[in-house]
């Protein structure tokens, strides 16, 4: 048998899965089948590659030195795939394209806005997908050109490697969104405590999404019913009462429908930015910044937060230089308030932590 791509493919998975049931997962195979694969390649190759214990598998002596010379085959033929389709993609009708994958963001139509007007004759495509990593790995193997995904705190992403990548907002945090005449409603702020009766819902295919659930209302102490479902039906329960659930803070309320910050914010996500090249990142980057916090400042809730101008006093003033790790807020931006330290405030990727707010709500530079 003669060693193709796909054998060194296999053996890198294995070594850094550390696992041929998870390296069988991750190629799409089953285990059985996998060990057939290795077997094969071992005996072409005349000495054993893995050792098998009970933590799992480890290379040999002979298996690392073959992994030091498979590894940079599988990149260089993984980088070869990805700019050959990424070229046909863009040769195809000789008009310049960008393929853009997204998970859910109401920044997205304003998004795509900007950058018809910034890249005049670039036909934009859009693919909508409720798996970040899905996306990530359609960037790096060519299918797409650019990804906006977020990443659930304790859920962290696979970022294939070779990828360009920036966080838009080092911490957004999640909101919930519950009946308009649900009792917590009348609060700007709710706790976890006033939702223990209710029955949550969550979409478990969005990366990441049931175990942050799981993990917060655990840390609450709370062990309540909980649905699965996606989110388009979610919302259509929560407007009749029959659940309660986690919302991005961009989330606009309804008469029916009331989106309010968790009090201490127990649960964030950080926003990504991949693409091939910073090229490419730099292309789509500002448009999107704009925004997002053009959705920002749509949505009330999420500007009441940022703002954090209940119950506030006069901000702190910055002290003297040199000025500290974190700056501090400008003087028109008011203290954060009791019930949430400016420590949990959405941090965008410079560092700023707000806008201005008799203009919009885009970070302010300090």
């Amino acid at each position: 048998m003669e060693l193709e791509v796909r054998h060194l493919r296999a053996l890198c998975a294995i070594a850094d899965s550390g696992s041929l049931h998870k390296a069988a997962r991750q190629l799409g195979m089953s285990q059985p089948s996998l060990t057939t694969q290795l077997r094969r390649i071992e005996h072409a190759v005349g000495g054993q590659l893995f050792t098998r214990e009970r933590t799992g598998c480890r290379p040999t002596p002979l298996g690392r030195t073959v992994l030091s010379r498979a590894r940079p085959l599988v990149i260089e033929m993984r980088a070869l795939v990805t700019e050959a389709r990424a070229a046909a993609a863009r040769s195809a009708d000789g008009e310049p394209r960008l393929r853009i994958g997204s998970t859910a963001s109401r920044a997205i139509p304003g998004w795509l806005r900007r950058l018809r007007a910034s890249m005049p004759g670039t036909e934009t495509s859009l693919q909508m997908d409720v798996s970040a990593n899905a996306l990530l790995r359609d960037v790096a193997e060519g299918r797409l050109d650019v990804a906006f995904v977020h990443e659930v705190e304790g859920s962290p992403l696979r970022f294939p490697d070779g990828l360009a990548r920036r966080v838009l907002i080092d911490r957004e945090p999640q909101f919930v969104s519950l009946a308009a005449d649900h009792p917590a409603a009348r609060e700007p702020v709710i706790s976890l405590a006033d939702l223990a009766d209710d029955r949550w819902m969550v979409d478990p295919t969005v990366d990441g999404e049931w175990d942050g659930l799981r993990r917060m209302l655990r840390s609450a102490g709370l062990d309540p019913r909980v649905l699965h479902g996606d989110y388009l039906t979610a919302a259509t329960l929560v407007a009749t009462g029959e659940v309660v659930t986690v919302c991005q803070p961009t989330s606009v309320a309804r008469p029916d429908m009331a989106v309010r910050p968790l009090h201490g914010d127990p649960l964030g996500v950080r926003l990504y930015v991949a693409a091939r090249t910073e090229t490419e990142l730099n292309a789509v980057y500002g448009e999107l910044e704009a925004a997002y916090w053009e959705a920002a400042a749509e949505a009330p809730a999420y500007q009441d937060w940022l703002l954090g101008t209940r119950g506030a006093g006069p901000p702190a003033p910055c002290p003297p230089v040199p000025c500290p790790p974190v700056p501090c807020p400008p003087a028109s931006l008011p203290a954060s308030p009791p019930d949430r330290p400016a420590s949990a405030r959405a941090v965008p990727a410079g560092g700023d932590l707000g806008p201005h707010p008799t203009r919009d709500l885009r970070p302010t530079p300090l």
